[in-house]
């Protein structure tokens, strides 16, 4: 994945090499090409992109601004996964296509010419990213719309702002200094979480029903339960994929309630203290 891809599809072939020389990127002979540079990603930085995602063999990677195709080609040829890569440029997507069948990967890997915002990414389970950050902000509503929840995103140096990232990485990278003039990569991790936004009914074990709202912005979220019109807040929020969790004033104790998102369903138990669980589940949609 380089970021030739990123300049053609944010300005047009004719001003690539342009941007690139304003953001100070050299590149050496080997790399120059018609039509602006192209930049592989470090091989260090690749593994430790698919590490940071956990990827193995149940898992379909999709690189968005493919490149040469070593991210995708990488996670099957080493770890058994399956992958799509898509790459506005068509020489480095046919080279790619041939690279996987010399491999004898091409049965679980392609690549396609395509702009990104055109690629079908429902079946990812794992996504990667080396985009400028116009490009993380356009492309972030599409990755949170399409993506399954429990999706994993990695994105190399850059971030999508008011999406924040679950987790972060830097490390020294010597061959990245011709790039941007600093040999570091810094990875950033996203869990894609369930849609939880909206009022829910609530049915606990042993305690009757409550009508519980919940605020969602991307994998935070706020919330309050009402009980004979009682509120109280939820506390010690947390959505990570499809689990999630809290706390809620429960009688004299506080109930941990822990669970899994499943579309409008959500079920799990509760820790009411002194060894007591019981099951909770919430059906999305107020009482009629």
């Amino acid at each position: 994945m380089g970021r030739y891809l990123q300049l053609v599809v944010v300005l047009g072939m004719g001003w690539a090499c342009a941007v690139a020389a304003q953001l100070q990127v050299i590149v050496p002979p080997e790399y120059e090409r018609t039509g602006g540079p192209y930049v592989p990603t470090p091989n260090v930085v690749v593994e430790r992109m698919l590490g940071m995602a956990n990827v193995g063999e149940r898992d379909h990677v999709i690189d968005l601004g493919s490149g040469d195709g070593i991210i995708v080609i990488t996670a099957a040829q080493r770890l058994k996964a399956s992958g799509y890569g898509v790459d506005i440029d068509e020489e480095l997507v046919r080279l790619s296509n041939e690279r996987a069948k010399k491999l004898g990967i091409d049965g679980r890997v392609r690549f396609e010419a395509k702009d990104i915002f055109q690629a079908d990414v429902g079946k990812a389970t794992v996504v990667t990213l080396y985009l400028l950050p116009d490009m993380m902000r356009r492309v972030r509503n599409k990755l949170y719309a399409e993506l399954k929840p429990g999706a994993r995103v990695v994105s190399h140096d850059y971030h999508f702002e008011e999406w924040q990232h679950d987790a972060e990485v830097e490390f020294e990278v010597p061959e990245k200094e011709f790039i941007s003039g600093v040999p570091q990569a810094t990875l950033y991790l996203w869990t894609v979480p369930a849609k939880i936004n909206g009022a829910w009914r609530m049915q606990i074990d042993g305690d009757g029903e409550y009508e519980l709202t919940l605020d969602q912005r991307y994998q935070k979220f706020e919330g309050a339960a009402v009980r004979k019109h009682q509120q109280t807040d939820l506390r010690e929020t947390r959505l990570n994929g499809t689990e999630i969790s809290f706390v809620l004033p429960l009688g004299p104790g506080n109930g941990r309630f822990t669970g899994r998102v499943d579309g409008d369903l959500i079920e799990g138990t509760v820790n009411l203290g002194g060894g007591k669980v019981v099951r909770w589940r919430a059906l999305r949609g107020r009482a009629s």
